[in-house]
């Protein structure tokens, strides 16, 4: 039987949903869940989840998280049978981080002159810019560009590819985006060739295909994903970066931060910067030499 998907929207107290996208990001049957949390409401202090699951199984486990927050009103939306995913980007605006900005097809005749432009389109991917952890990435990064330059950029969890193909845009000579979704990776290369970028993505697990390795070690990592993800490849990426390289992290809630901080001091990084955005928090970590 064909899934019908849906939207599920949970509302309540910040401090409640951002609890409930922690058990969403701790629960390894929603490990491929695309999800958001904004503030809605300052005033009334409302914050909003919004979650697409696309199989049966996902929407149940979603239902079954969400239900154990009695102060959460959590209601479900059957999409059209449409490109819904596209009908939505369309109505998003460009975003402008720093010096970037980023654009759909939608949007192209809005292109500033003074600013690095970005053609973004999602598709199934996770990342067309308006996220608070991409917006967070791309400002980190474009401060880092007053002080720095990096040869070499190697972007972990890629999505759309936006965050190495920014770092293609602004001088980086290899920079290289790896994904466990084979279908991201598609989109991410594809998004390169519409910026004429040189960026090029990987299907990998982790830091271990060969286009990895063998460009290592590297100047700047951007890895945004999330908290446990982010913990458990912390070696991984130390190992990655060359002695006073810089990581930049995000993907994890501000209730996370001292979580990912922490592991990421015990391997030798030092924050030199922090970003808040919404729910969200941006590191920007240096390894010691």
């Amino acid at each position: 039987m064909t899934y019908n998907p849906q939207q599920i929207i949970a509302k309540g107290p910040r401090q409640v949903a951002e609890t409930a996208a922690e058990a969403i990001d701790d629960d390894i049957l929603l490990e491929g869940v695309t999800y958001s949390i904004l503030e809605e409401d300052e005033d009334r202090n409302i914050w909003r989840i919004d979650a697409f699951p696309t199989t049966e199984e996902e929407d149940h486990q979603l239902q079954e998280v969400l239900k154990n927050y009695s102060e959460l009103t959590v209601n479900a939306d059957t999409l059209a049978d449409a490109d819904w995913l596209s009908m939505a980007l369309s109505g998003l605006p460009p975003v402008r981080a720093g010096r970037f900005f980023v654009y759909g097809i939608h949007d192209r005749g809005k292109k500033p002159q003074s600013t690095v432009n970005l053609r973004i389109e999602a598709g199934a991917a996770f990342g067309t810019g308006h996220h608070g952890t991409t917006v967070g990435c791309l400002q980190a990064y474009d401060e880092l560009l007053k002080k720095y330059r990096f040869e070499r950029v190697l972007d972990v969890g890629a999505g759309t590819g936006v965050l190495a193909i920014a770092a293609s845009k602004t001088g980086t000579t290899y920079a290289v985006g790896t994904d466990i979704d084979p279908v991201s990776v598609r989109i991410s290369n594809e998004n390169a060739k519409l910026n004429t970028s040189n960026a090029r993505f990987v299907w990998a697990n982790g830091l271990n295909h060969k286009d990895v390795r063998q460009r290592a070690p590297y100047d700047l990592v951007f890895a945004n994903i999330l908290a446990r993800p982010l913990v458990s490849l912390s070696q991984s990426i130390k190992t990655s970066l060359k002695p006073g390289g810089i990581v930049i992290l995000s993907g994890l809630l501000r209730t996370q931060e001292r979580f990912v901080k922490a592991a990421y001091l015990s391997k030798g990084f030092r924050v030199i910067r922090r970003i808040h955005r919404d729910a969200w928090c941006t590191l920007v970590m240096k390894r010691n030499g």
